[in-house]
């Protein structure tokens, strides 16, 4: 088993609400759960205007598909209208096998 969750750190300058915030971040939540299968939450600044930060959790047959989904996620995300990507966060699953 393959399995990482990443984690985006955005920024949202033409919001001046947390409603306005919302309706930038809601199409790219909706669009990585549609098209990757993945789950993904808005994970902090919820309070914040202008700032937010999304996760994904990924898990796949093999180091190279976990690799490539977790890479065209971000192409998705770096696409993303409205948004600006301030950093990603990667952290791996470490399986263990008896």
């Amino acid at each position: 088993m393959h399995a990482a969750a990443v984690r985006f750190d955005l920024h949202v300058p033409q919001s001046r609400s947390l409603k306005s915030k919302r309706a930038a971040i809601r199409p790219i939540v909706d669009g990585l759960r549609h098209r990757f299968r993945v789950s993904v939450a808005e994970v902090d600044h919820q309070d914040q205007w202008q700032r937010a930060a999304i996760a994904a959790a990924v898990v796949a047959g093999s180091d190279s598909q976990l690799r490539e989904v977790l890479a065209a996620i971000e192409r998705f995300v770096v696409a993303a209208a409205d948004v600006e990507l301030l950093d990603v966060e990667t952290a791996w699953l470490e399986s263990e096998r008896a």
